[in-house]
């Protein structure tokens, strides 16, 4: 009598692992995409020397066409979530043949998802250790997810060609990275400010708010009693900060940029003053960190023109 092997636990749970992880992906991705759009105001995220959430999401990579990169790692999880499922919604009894096409037709469509993941989260991995400098957690676990969904992918079924496996995960792969290098060639060439191609290093955002009379007169104000702003170009906070003073009125602060890759950097008055946030005021002696009201600036340094500022409360 011979004994029917059993089949490994993996093979029996597979799809419901890649779905579980999938959907694992899906919340991450959203939470993300809610950030980026502003419905939450900044990632919770621990910020360190190394782990800056923020600094990663507000980065000239972390939207492709203008679209935050979350959106299309929300699809592709979807994606995997609903080719893992679709064959566990037949009726085995009833529909036995179908359910076997579309088993066989899933696996590889999950192979090629999964591979053309694991490439394109291991670039943005490159980007973040050696174009940003910083990490974020929560694309360390999209990351963590596609390594997963590909090692599942991969032993979680009896494949009986692996040749083609082999010559199918090299060209997905392939195309993966092409694409990828090819959408974010223009991203890895600095900005310039206002045009000027001698001045180079990231600028981060465009103010998009004009000046009044009021922010204007303030920001000069600031300037004449000594006050400086400490930021960085891929801070959401000096941004908020500069669209409340309007960009005419952000051109006269004392600003000084602390990231070495922003336009004039001076990351040694940052660490001369022992700067730990962004922004930081520094006024009379006196560091006040985030953004501030336009009016509370103007308590803080005796300011005596007018207060009809058009953005701040």
């Amino acid at each position: 009598m011979i004994r029917r092997r059993s089949t490994p636990w993996i093979h029996r749970w597979s799809r419901i692992l890649i779905a579980a992880i999938a959907f694992l992906g899906i919340l991450d991705t959203i939470y993300l995409t809610l950030v980026e759009w502003g419905v939450v105001k900044e990632a919770l995220c621990p910020t360190t020397s190394i782990i800056d959430c923020n600094a990663v999401l507000s980065s000239d990579y972390a939207k492709i066409f203008g679209i935050p990169l979350s959106v299309f790692g929300f699809f592709a999880y979807a994606g995997m979530a609903a080719l893992a499922l679709a064959p566990l919604l037949i009726n085995p009894q009833e529909q036995k043949a179908l359910r076997s096409k579309m088993e066989q037709l899933t696996w590889l469509g999950l192979f090629a998802g999964a591979t053309a993941m694991l490439f394109f989260s291991g670039y943005l991995l490159y980007l973040m250790v050696f174009a940003i400098g910083k990490l974020c957690i929560y694309c360390l676990f999209s990351t963590v997810f596609a390594i997963a969904l590909f090692l599942i992918t991969l032993f979680g079924h009896t494949w009986e060609d692996v040749g083609q496996l082999f010559f199918t995960g090299i060209v997905v792969g392939m195309i993966a990275l092409i694409g990828t290098l090819g959408v974010y060639a223009s991203a890895r060439t600095p900005s310039t400010v206002a045009g000027n191609s001698s001045v180079v290093g990231e600028a981060g955002r465009p103010v998009q708010n004009t000046s009044g009379p009021a922010e204007i007169a303030l920001a000069r104000h600031l300037k004449q009693v000594g006050a400086k702003e400490y930021g960085a170009y891929w801070c959401p906070h000096c941004h908020d900060q500069k669209e409340l003073f309007g960009k005419e009125a952000a051109a006269e602060l004392d600003y000084v940029e602390c990231d070495p890759k922003g336009v004039n950097p001076r990351p040694q008055l940052c660490q001369e003053a022992k700067i730990k946030g962004y922004p930081t005021w520094q006024i009379k002696g006196q560091l006040y960190e985030g953004t501030q009201q336009l009016g509370t600036l103007a308590d803080l340094t005796d300011y005596k023109g007018s207060r009809e500022f058009k953005y701040s409360k």
